[in-house]
């Protein structure tokens, strides 16, 4: 039976209101097991947690390999071979290069050649004929993001793609689009200590009817409580204000959430994603985290997050702990206006 419910995220896409993030199954948070992956992803699927989330740029690049790497949509493919009509599956495009290629100016792309080509790739690695929602992973900044959204809604029309969906925009930039064709969710990084989606980019998805996708809702795992410093190094973590020399001092926004946590008998990540889901229904916005994870155990614990009631109290906690947060969420390999806050 399924330990999750469903949320209809904006026009007509209802998802599981617990998803999962395929990058966790990729290279960047350390050396991954493809048959590990494989039984994992099969495991969310019988728990409930249907709402799948990769991008053509997510996973080890092959040797020789110039743009987009394409292996964790080659890998969720294997899964979706024999389970393909349960499963709500998301990609995205847009990023042209690997994951941190060239720091403080990653390549992108929106023109509609390369939305359609991008499309055509996507499909092809997946195996099937049809995504259910398709993400602008990053925008062209010298290209109007309303060229690239029709390059996109043509893909609908041709029964390529079902929803539309855009990662990191500003609230400008999602009214503008929207303008173009209706868009069924926003994907940018919410959690307990990265909010600064609320200031214009949430109120933005309630207007225009987008429902919201955080991703890294459990802070690139460090509101778990299970990371140590040593630990960061092995990933794309290194490097990074929040989690180099500033690690200790965000132990007191961890120290928070553990304390709820603690309260209430369940596991910081629960509180975490608890506090997400919580924070949009007070908000009128629907939202559907997309936590990832290596191990199913993880993913049962995760998937339990969607029974969880936090009280006001808790609530009052948990929003204090954000002043505690000591750097920003960009990651440094970019610019800053790769991420939304960037370029408000």
């Amino acid at each position: 039976m399924s330990q999750v419910s469903t949320i209809e995220l904006g026009h007509g896409l209802r998802v599981s209101r617990i998803g999962f993030g395929g990058m966790a199954l990729s290279h960047v948070y350390g050396p991954t097991d493809p048959s590990e992956a494989r039984s994992t992803l099969h495991h969310a699927l019988d728990s409930g947690v249907t709402f799948i989330d990769t991008a053509d740029v997510y996973g080890q690049p092959r040797p020789g390999t110039t743009g987009p790497a394409g292996t964790n949509e080659e890998l969720i493919a294997e899964v979706l071979r024999t389970r393909r009509d349960e499963v709500q599956l998301a990609t995205k495009f847009g990023i042209t290069g690997k994951i941190g290629d060239q720091p403080g100016d990653t390549p992108t792309r929106g023109d509609r050649d390369y939305v359609r080509a991008a499309c055509e790739a996507s499909l092809r690695r997946l195996g099937t004929d049809v995504i259910d929602l398709y993400y602008l992973h990053r925008r062209q900044l010298d290209q109007p993001i309303e060229e690239t959204v029709g390059a996109m809604a043509e893909l609908v029309h041709e029964g390529k793609v079902r929803h539309l969906g855009l990662s990191e925009v500003t609230g400008d930039e999602l009214r503008a689009a929207a303008a173009v064709h209706p868009i069924s969710a926003v994907q940018s990084e919410w959690s307990i200590w990265s909010r600064d989606v609320e200031r214009h980019v949430v109120p933005a998805a309630i207007e225009v009817g987008s429902g919201f996708v955080p991703y890294s809702p459990l802070g690139r795992g460090f509101l778990t409580g299970t990371l140590t410093k040593e630990s960061v190094l092995s990933s794309m973590r290194k490097g990074q204000p929040r989690f180099d020399e500033n690690f200790e001092a965000n132990g007191a926004v961890v120290d928070v959430v553990r304390a709820v946590a603690d309260q209430v008998a369940v596991s910081p990540a629960q509180v975490a994603l608890a506090w997400l889901l919580e924070q949009g229904k007070r908000m009128g916005l629907p939202v559907a985290p997309i936590p990832g994870t290596r191990r199913p155990a993880r993913v049962d614990e995760n998937a339990r997050a969607d029974r969880l009631t936090l009280t006001d109290e808790h609530m009052s906690m948990l929003d204090r702990a954000a002043d505690l947060v000591t750097g920003g969420r960009n990651l440094t390999f970019n610019g800053p206006q790769w991420i939304s806050a960037g370029r408000e």
